[in-house]
């Protein structure tokens, strides 16, 4: 079968840029699943992905589809004739619906009409422009626009398509456009239109016209002509990847410029002004020995004849800017930062649950009693409450919201409050995503802990619960970072316990009864994303949960226990022994069965031998339980294994004599209780 390069280049108005990869990736598995489900062979995909295109060359795809066998069913044959052999309505009707006649009709093995034939295979021309369109029509855009007075529909106006069949032009529309073989170059250095010939031509004519289409190639190209401008100026340029992607999509033709600025202007946090060149102006910065230099290296989509004229009006543009967050920086350093506390109480946090001076009262009560009892510094817990949302209401802040925390931090250092409460001020954001670094210092830790705890609180109290994909005040991930702070920083209090603190504030609306129960259950469902992450089986967990616990702590510690044990050779078997001793006390009533066994009623080697191990493991794990060494305990008590496989083999539990029967039920019961001290390994069987 004859196979051809297939180019498909969508030309459009500038591209969302933050969008721009995505819509790419999107569009090219759009079309890969289209020529899979027409059941079309091909070989590489390529992707391109520029300002004004989007654009996917398959190589080698097939002209046609292969003809494909179909079977049809229809009635049973013994009613699709009549006594004189003659097709019944029924037999004509199932003919005439699969476009056949009765001289078609078969009977076959499962004893009904069947008719066999052949659909011959399409040829591929004619369904690209439908797998196209199908693929577009799916990109993930928010909201799609319309231009003019067209009824299309796309996140841009579409302004040209190009779509080829090795050299021959599909005959199709998409998006309203009639495909062509023209695309067009650079807006600036090459306006005109582009005659692609073939699809492997396609990336050499438009980088001829000053256009890189390849998306991984210009990042590429950026993030070596950037590193290099760092070098340049005697620094090291920081690449973020995001903006890197970012600038990748706004430009066709990438040239990287170097300007600086007024080193005055490095008196302001250097935060204030990474923030300025990055999120305005799309700049790249250069550090050196740790500290911002007075430049920026900015990409340009043009091959100026004279680049210092862009780069001056590059320093125009930035000075503004750079000017506005030092202003910001004097103005607000002229009151201390604890005296912004009395503009909170007119900032609502959510309605229902009163101002954020509120809640930083209630996150100070609430971290001072946990530092009362994990030995942490009250006073300084109480004092980084009462400043750490004060920030939020300075005019750094209010120009740049990303610089929430980091400002108060910059302030408290120079209203020369204590280091642990500086620090306090970023740290309460912290772990801010998944895998995100923890506090490091106590103080910081524990506001971070009841910032989310009365954030949980407060929402679940007035049912703002997470359902299904909305969770629009992220709590999942504040239940992550509640749990992450108790386990990783080792804090032993039971999420009971600071839940019922939290519960206890001062709250404008009172949380529902159920609050408690409520969230109680979330965060401990939290617990299961946590562990799938790291590998560590469902069961591993719900052993552990099936006991009740709420301390994350301790929780923590057993499930790391149990996926050590659960590795072990003896797991299998003593897991499916705990299952067999469950089954068998619930049947039982095995609740009421007391774990007393009467040494004079052993009469087999068997329940003798597992007596007196289960007796010398109770002594064993007892010390290694008190002080919580859970790992080592379950590695003790595999030792059983041997013991708890010949009594099963042997004895017969369900004696005929009622009082061995107890006896060894008992043991059973004295079994089980040194298990489900730690967990419910039978919950690990299957």
């Amino acid at each position: 079968m004859s196979k051809q390069d297939f180019l498909v280049e969508l030309g459009t108005e500038e591209l969302p840029p933050k969008a721009l990869k995505n819509l790419s990736a999107a569009f090219t598995s759009g079309i890969e699943q289209g020529l899979k489900d027409a059941a079309l062979n091909f070989g590489a995909v390529v992707s391109f992905a520029a300002p004004r295109r989007l654009a996917v060359r398959i190589e080698a795809l097939e002209a046609q589809q292969a003809d494909q066998e179909e079977i049809l069913y229809g009635p049973p044959a013994n009613i699709a004739f009549d006594a004189e052999g003659k097709p019944t309505k029924a037999a004509e009707g199932f003919a005439a619906r699969a476009g056949a006649t009765a001289a078609d009709l078969q009977t076959g093995e499962n004893g009904k009409l069947m008719i066999q034939r052949t659909i011959k295979g399409k040829n591929t021309v004619e369904l690209l422009p439908a797998i196209v369109q199908n693929s577009l029509d799916k990109l993930p855009i928010p909201k799609r626009m319309r231009w003019g007075a067209s009824r299309v529909e796309f996140v841009r106006p579409v302004q040209w398509l190009v779509m080829l069949f090795g050299s021959d032009v599909v005959d199709g529309e998409v998006l309203g456009l009639k495909a062509g073989n023209t695309s067009r170059g650079h807006r600036f250095h090459a306006p005109g239109e582009i005659t692609i010939a073939n699809p492997a031509e396609y990336q050499d004519k438009l980088r001829a016209a000053y256009v890189m289409a390849d998306f991984a190639e210009r990042a590429a190209l950026i993030n070596e002509q950037v590193a290099a401008k760092g070098k340049e100026l005697g620094g090291e340029a920081v690449i973020d990847a995001d903006l890197l992607d970012e600038v990748t999509a706004l430009n066709e033709w990438p040239v990287a410029l170097a300007g600086s600025f007024d080193e005055d202007f490095l008196r302001v946090p250097p935060e204030a002004l990474v923030s300025s060149m990055k999120e305005h102006q799309k700049y790249f910065h250069v550090m050196k020995d740790g500290k911002l230099m007075p430049n920026f290296i900015t990409i340009a989509n043009i091959e100026s004849k004279d680049p210092a004229q862009v780069i001056s009006g590059n320093e125009k543009v930035i000075r503004p800017r750079l000017s506005d967050a030092a202003f910001f920086w004097d103005t607000d350093r002229k009151q201390k930062l604890e005296s912004r506390f009395a503009k909170l109480e007119n900032v609502v946090w959510v309605n229902g649950l009163g101002s954020i001076a509120d809640k930083a009262r209630r996150i100070g009560k609430l971290a001072s009693r946990i530092a009362a009892v994990t030995g942490a510094d009250s006073a300084l817990v109480e004092r980084a409450a009462q400043l750490c949302k004060n920030d939020l209401v300075s005019s750094m802040v209010y120009e740049f919201t990303d610089l929430q925390g980091l400002a108060g931090k910059y302030y408290a250092e120079h209203d020369g409050e204590h280091a642990d409460v500086a620090a306090a001020m970023v740290e309460q954001y912290m772990p801010a995503f998944a895998g995100d670094a923890l506090p490091a210092s106590q103080t910081g830790t524990l506001i971070a802990l009841a910032d989310r705890l009365d954030s949980l609180v407060g929402l679940f109290g007035i049912g703002q619960i997470p359902t299904g994909s909305k969770d629009p005040f992220a709590l999942r991930r504040a239940s992550l970072g509640v749990l992450r702070l108790l386990v990783e920083k080792e804090i032993n209090i039971d999420l009971s316990d600071l839940i019922d603190w939290a519960i206890g504030s001062d709250w404008a609306t009172a949380p529902k009864a159920e609050t408690k129960a409520t969230l109680t259950e979330y965060l401990l469902d939290r617990f299961s994303a946590w562990y799938a992450d790291e590998g560590i089986p469902a069961g591993v967990f719900q052993s552990v949960r099936a006991l009740g616990i709420t301390n994350a702590l301790d929780i923590n510690r057993r499930v790391q226990a149990v996926h050590a044990f659960n590795k072990l050779d003896a797991a299998e078997a003593l897991a499916a022994a705990n299952k067999r001793v469950s089954n068998i006390l619930a049947k039982n009533g095995g609740d009421k069965v007391e774990a007393r066994v009467d040494s004079a009623l052993l009469a087999q080697a068997e329940e003798k031998t597992l007596t007196e191990q289960v007796a010398a493991k109770q002594q064993a794990v007892e010390p290694l339980m008190a002080q919580g060494d859970y790992s080592a305990a379950l590695t003790e008590l595999a030792g059983l294994r041997v013991a708890v496989d010949a009594f099963f083999d042997n004895v017969m539990v369900m004696a005929d004599d009622e009082a061995v029967k107890n006896n060894r039920l008992a043991l059973l019961k004295q079994l089980q209780g040194l298990f489900i001290g730690i967990a419910d390994i039978s919950l690990l069987q299957g």
